[in-house]
């Protein structure tokens, strides 16, 4: 199959901008996809030069997913043909590499590169640059040498990382004797004990600062903030802040990550150009720095409304699925699988309206010892959300009324599933199975 079989042409509503995410399933991308995914002026697209979480977040037709590197000498013609195809208005980078590699080729590319300019990109993402740069403010690091007597422990990180991939404490002359080779290619600072935050900006297209939002780093894995708690801005850090702004010069959402000397003074650490995924803290509160940027990027004044509550996010490691089967009727129970203590089950009516969207018929099969009507008006579950109901005594058998064609079986109770099942051969699901039905 040719590399662009494998992509196929939707349907383009040409009433929203089409934005490209790439790459599409990192943890800022999936931040990015989830700040826009209910606006109604962009329709989203993703690719991924590898196999990623993003295959399982975007419908086919809208994912593309293939062997799409930019150290490709033929990355930007393919790249092109992507965003010709699918008639792309706004490419979202979501890595620093490729946001630096775009922003030097955004002439070559056939769409709007939502990014800063290639100067701040690029100090941005060399490390001996940005220290270069700021070395006359008192937050930026102190920068040796290899050669020079040192006051051990001291930090090597390489210059174009991010989140602390590569980077070592070095205790001692001997540990640095190791690195040598490395002298080139890495920045060797002086080692910072204290607390750590990320500080998230957003820039309008006039050069303004307009939001300034510090977060806690906390349970950090690779790289990622796993727990993470809005702080307040203090003088000290907004004055950080404005003197990036100035310096770097970015335009859209940005961010710089701080932390503690041993005199407990705020020290830079590194700065992006990008969206971070922990971003969504401060989503929250209504900060949407993805839709922010997309506006900024067409040259749309912005304003922001920041509800200021103390927010806090923690991440774990969620699922998702892909389950093969053909159905087009859901035949459900409602005692303790709709309905369940007094109170509806929050995930299965997202699932039935995922369905009744899809155009799926979906009947309800219950033996509900009291007034029906009564019981789902008390819940606010409406009737017409059904396209059929069939409310059984206790002494009839729910199988003897399902048809089984193109038919799946939602039931919490156990004999009902396993006779279904075995007598219909359809799929049946219990309540907590319902999750891998949801797209």
């Amino acid at each position: 199959m040719g590399f662009w079989q494998k992509c196929k042409v939707s349907k383009v509503d040409l009433t929203k901008k089409n934005v490209l995410i790439f790459p599409a399933g990192s943890e800022i991308g999936i931040e990015i996809f989830n700040s826009l995914k209910y606006n109604h002026h962009f329709e989203l697209f993703g690719a991924s030069g590898k196999s990623d979480h993003a295959s399982y977040m975007y419908q086919e037709n809208y994912y593309f997913e293939s062997d799409l590197f930019i150290d490709d000498v033929k990355f930007v013609d393919r790249f092109n043909e992507l965003l010709t195809r699918w008639n792309i208005k706004f490419v979202i980078p979501t890595h620093d590499s490729i946001s630096y590699f775009l922003a030097t080729v955004r002439h070559k590319i056939n769409a709007e590169i939502v990014t800063s300019s290639e100067q701040a990109n690029e100090i941005a993402r060399f490390k001996n640059i940005t220290y270069d740069v700021f070395k006359k403010y008192d937050f930026c690091p102190q920068v040796f040498n290899f050669t020079q007597k040192l006051n051990y422990p001291v930090y090597l990180k390489p210059t174009d990382s991010q989140g602390g991939k590569g980077n070592s404490l070095i205790r001692n002359e001997v540990e640095l004797s190791n690195y040598t080779e490395l002298a080139d290619s890495s920045v060797l600072c002086e080692f910072l004990p204290g607390k750590e935050y990320s500080v998230d900006c957003f820039t309008d297209f006039n050069g303004d600062l307009v939001f300034i939002g510090p977060r806690t780093r906390e349970r950090v894995k690779i790289g990622i903030s796993f727990r993470s708690e809005s702080v307040p801005l203090t003088e000290n850090i907004n004055y950080i802040a404005n003197i990036i702004n100035s310096e770097l010069q970015p335009n859209g959402a940005w961010f710089f990550q701080i932390k503690k000397d041993v005199n407990d003074r705020w020290k830079l650490l590194e700065v992006a150009t990008r969206q971070a995924s922990t971003m969504g803290l401060y989503r929250a509160n209504g900060v949407n720095f993805a839709l922010l940027s997309l506006f900024n990027a067409q040259g749309i004044s912005v304003s922001i409304i920041n509800n200021k509550h103390n927010v806090s996010l923690d991440r774990y490691l969620g699922n998702r699925f892909k389950v093969k089967v053909e159905y087009n009727k859901i035949y459900i129970d409602l005692d303790e699988t709709l309905i369940a203590d007094g109170m509806v089950n929050p995930q299965i009516m997202a699932y039935l309206y995922q369905e009744k969207n899809a155009g799926k018929s979906i009947i309800l099969i219950t033996k509900h010892r009291y007034n029906l009507s009564q019981t789902l008006n008390e819940l606010a579950i409406s009737k017409y959300l059904f396209n059929e109901i069939i409310h059984l005594s206790n002494s009839e058998d729910k199988v003897d009324f399902i048809k089984p064609d193109n038919a799946i079986f939602i039931d919490n109770y156990f004999p009902d599933r396993l006779n279904v099942s075995e007598k219909l051969k359809i799929p049946v699901f219990d309540v907590d199975a319902v999750e891998c039905l949801i797209k």
